[in-house]
Formats: C-alpha cells, structure tokens, sequence
C-alpha cells in the first residue's frame, strides 16, 4: 500500500479577494478569498445560490460561456496567476473541474468517456492504458460497465465516470461540484471514500462544493462556508462540524436539540456572522 501523503505548507492554490459579476450587472462574488494546501481536501459549503459552483466556474475559467467574468481579485496556482488562462490551458497544467450534474457524453461507451479525459495528452501517450486501470482499481464498477452506453447507466456511475475521467488527465487538483447530488446515501458515502484514497494515495488535491454539509465536514480538511457571495465561516473542517453556528444552521440541530421548521425564520436574525 502506498504511502499516506501528508499535506504541505505551501498552498496548492490561492483565491485572493475576487468578485464575479454576470452580464455586466449582477454581483454574485463578493470579495471570496480562500485557499487549499497541497494534499488537502477543502470543502466550499453553502445552500443553492450561495456562488458556490460560481467560484469552482470561477478558478477553471468557464465563466464566459455564461456571461460572467472576475472583475476584481486574482487567483494563483502554484503561485503563478491563472485567471487569464484559458479552461484548456488550466487541465494541462494540472486543474481538473467535475462539473454539477456529472455531464457524461451520453452516446459514448464508460469507457470510451473515461479516455477523452486523456486528450490532452494524446491518445497515443505512454501510460494512457495505465492509467486507465487504475481508474478501475479505484472505481471496480466502471470496469464491470466499461462497455455499456454512459446514458443508460446509473446516476452514480455516471458520477464515477466523471471523476474518473477527470483522473486520466493526471491532475495535481481536482475541483469537485456537488458530488452527491442526485444519489442515494450509500452511493454517496462510496464516493466520498473515494475522493479520500485518491487524496491520500494519489496526493491529489480536492476543492469540492457541497450542500450536504454533515458528509463533507467528515472528509474535508478545512471549510470554507459561503452565503449570498461571501465567506462568512472557515475553520478546520471537525472544528466546523462542532461549531454550535455551523450545527444549527446547516446541520438542523444544536446543543437545544434538533429545530422544528417554524423556528427557521429566527435562524437569520440570530446568525452571530450576519
């Protein structure tokens, strides 16, 4: 068994007080700043709306196709300032992004998916095949339906499929949105024990958005909390999951017990960071 690669000092990238605004107008970031260590996994909370897939759009430069760009701050890979590269650039240099909704080629076999994930690398390139069959030591299942069309498989398989795709372009960071979306609690805990063996045996570094905030605190490093566009929170991530704050209200239960619906509309006046 490999060894466990212990987290570095060094931050494997830097978001440093940006601002995303869509058609010219609206405001969705407003001054998030974060960063995540070489060898961690970084958790970006938050319910629907709070901006975050807008920052994962935001550090792999897919913004434009929606009319939205980072008009203030800077954000650094390895120390070197990336905001102006283009998505292409970006998955060469090592930064991968599994998008919301897992976005399989539905016409094409699993692993026909998993190999355009090796593009960038030409098809022809030594290791592809090795990499290849370490997609499917980590995800058994793909293996089993490697031959099946993508768009008849599960919602979890097709979330393996994405993640393993992102894998055969042998990136240092991989930046993860909503991975649990969609699929049942068992599948889920399965895929999050997932993203830790690649985290510890790989040393890839994951940044992943996630509602389900009791989950990501379990495998997450460090958190950030975000609302309406800003960091709100940020702590270790089992010091998040013991934050009285954090318990009641993303969790739906505090040191009182667990809250009823009627009390929700108290929740904001009582929010010590609003």
């Amino acid at each position: 068994m490999s060894a466990v690669i212990k987290p570095k000092t060094d931050p494997i990238l830097s978001v440093i007080n940006i601002e995303v605004i869509y058609d010219h107008v609206i405001l969705v970031l407003k001054g998030v700043s974060l960063e995540v260590l070489d060898g961690q996994i970084v958790a970006l909370l938050g319910a629907n709306g709070a901006g975050k897939t807008t920052t994962l759009k935001a550090i792999s430069n897919l913004l434009r196709a929606e009319r939205g760009e980072v008009t203030k701050g800077m954000i650094l890979y390895r120390g070197e300032r990336i905001d102006r590269s283009s998505p292409a650039e970006l998955v060469k240099r090592g930064i991968c992004q599994v998008m919301e909704g897992r976005h399989c080629f539905q016409h094409l076999t699993v692993e026909e998916n998993l190999l355009t994930g090796a593009y960038t690398r030409g098809y022809i390139a030594s290791g592809v095949r090795e990499e290849l069959e370490k997609v499917y030591r980590y995800f058994p299942r793909l293996k089993e339906r490697r031959h099946a069309q993508s768009g008849y498989t599960s919602g979890g398989e097709q979330q393996m499929t994405a993640i393993g795709r992102a894998l055969m372009a042998r990136p240092r960071m991989i930046l993860l949105d909503e991975p649990s979306m969609g699929l049942a609690p068992q599948l889920v805990e399965e895929i999050f024990e997932i993203v830790r063996e690649l985290n510890r045996k790989e040393g890839v570094s994951f940044l992943l958005a996630e509602q389900n905030t009791n989950i990501a605190l379990r495998y997450a490093d460090y958190g950030y909390i975000l609302e309406n566009g800003r960091v709100v929170m940020d702590g270790e991530g089992r010091e998040l999951a013991e934050n009285e704050d954090v318990k009641e209200f993303y969790l739906g239960f505090s040191s009182a017990g667990r809250r009823s619906f009627r009390d929700v509309k108290s929740y904001r006046r009582r929010k010590r960071w609003l």
